[in-house]
């Protein structure tokens, strides 16, 4: 079995039993991240994203957010912030810092870009958003909509009591979890639950989401409730329509599409790894600064390194990731609005067309390599994990962690990457 993901049973902050994905948890990693001493200091750290970015707009009146009665400030800021509505995830679980405002009955709904998450609860005032910055890993926002104006505050220690755990790799990051919920939402906590990315089980999944769109014979825990100690999941199904379980009317669009959530998924474990990666990355070249190297000393560091850039370059490309058995179709227009924001190579070909019949894309390697999360990876990091790629795309590396890609697939990825990513265009 390979290591890289194995799972294993640890608990989080929010005391729920989680099943972790070992490898996703950089099972190799030696050192200890304090994202409060040097060399991060996150508390004393200068946000610098898009949603800091925003503020400042904000700030400086060169945007203004209209307001509405049914949704407050939620769809004029989806707009600044160039989220797609298409994006749509409910989760009805309470498992958020709103939990007495969510229910099966009133989801929480997620909506996200390449970067930046934005949560909201109808009935409440408060819109949640958090962010991924070069130095902060995640940074997290609270936006309280007042009537007479947006107020956007920087969040801190709330959102680090989950968002900083063994959930997140350990770093300042995001995650999707499924859980076993209770019909009025509450979570089963002596049940144990999972982070979920592309390598987990479809029978595994989005226990305590909504789930729209067709999924074939392959099952999940979606749209489903506890009916004492069992999951009732008859009828959870292929559904394409959720106004039974909630007024989907209320809400920006009436889906929870499926492949939303499956991009979501990986997305958000693939920002956390290249978070935890540049904070071990950071950490051992401040470490180096506190002594005098050595030959030895500098050995270790650059196999530290490799190992480090490993890791990325696995859940780049998408090792272990879970064979689908059934074609999957959404029901919003996420796929094709995702698909169109990539670029392209002179074939058309796109690190964001989806393949859907046997796994998530058509080229398996991650679309967020065109990210500022990797282009901000710490300089060493980012050149040994170039480097990797390039040894298995061009054929040198030809390890058993990569036999999922074909020649094809090789060829394929590293043509497109030559023609849209400068560290490939020579």
């Amino acid at each position: 079995m390979n290591m890289h993901r194995l799972t294993r049973l640890v608990f989080a902050a929010t005391a729920l039993l989680v099943s972790l994905p070992l490898g996703r948890a950089m099972a190799q990693g030696t050192l200890t991240i304090d994202i409060e001493k040097p060399p991060f200091e996150y508390s004393q750290t200068p946000d610098n994203n898009r949603v800091s970015r925003l503020v400042e707009r904000l700030k400086a009146k060169e945007l203004t957010l209209e307001h509405t009665d049914a949704h407050g400030y939620l769809r004029s800021l989806l707009a600044a912030l160039e989220i797609p509505e298409s994006s749509q995830a409910l989760v009805f679980s309470k498992t958020s810092m709103q939990v007495r405002y969510i229910s099966p009955r009133n989801p929480r709904a997620i909506y996200f870009n390449d970067d930046t998450y934005v949560g909201w609860v109808r009935g409440s005032s408060l819109v949640e958003i958090s962010t991924a910055d070069p130095k902060l890993g995640a940074a997290f926002y609270t936006v309280d909509m007042l009537p007479s104006r947006p107020l956007v505050r920087r969040a801190g220690y709330d959102c680090l009591g989950c968002h900083a755990t063994s959930l997140t790799q350990g770093t300042p990051g995001h995650t999707v979890r499924s859980v076993l919920p209770e019909v009025d939402g509450r979570v089963r906590v002596q049940r144990p639950s999972l982070v979920t990315d592309d390598s987990s089980p479809f029978a595994k999944r989005w226990g305590g989401w909504y789930v729209t769109g067709q999924h074939g014979e392959m099952s999940h825990l979606g749209n489903a409730t506890l009916r004492g100690d069992a999951l009732d999941t008859s009828g959870n199904a292929n559904l394409t329509d959720l106004s039974d379980h909630f007024q989907t009317k209320a809400y920006l669009t009436p889906h929870s599409d499926i492949v939303a959530l499956m991009v979501l998924e990986h997305q958000t474990q693939m920002h956390n790894t290249l978070t935890r990666a540049d904070f071990q990355a950071r950490k051992l070249a401040f470490d180096r600064t506190q002594f005098e190297a050595t030959e030895e000393s500098q050995a270790e560091h650059q196999v530290e390194l490799q190992l480090l850039a490993t890791e990325v370059v696995k859940d780049l490309l998408f090792c272990d990731e879970f064979r689908l058995t059934n074609e999957v179709s959404g029901t919003a227009a996420f796929a094709e609005s995702f698909a169109a924001r990539g670029p392209r190579d002179d074939q058309g070909r796109s690190l964001r067309d989806f393949d859907l019949r046997t796994r998530m894309f058509k080229y398996p390697c991650s679309y967020l390599i065109h990210s500022a999360a990797f282009e901000s990876l710490t300089p060493p990091l980012r050149s040994q994990v170039i480097s990797q790629l390039r040894d298995v795309l061009e054929g040198r590396d030809r390890s058993a962690d990569y036999d999922h890609l074909s020649p094809d697939d090789r060829q394929a990825i590293l043509e497109i990457l030559r023609e849209t990513h400068a560290d490939f265009a020579s």
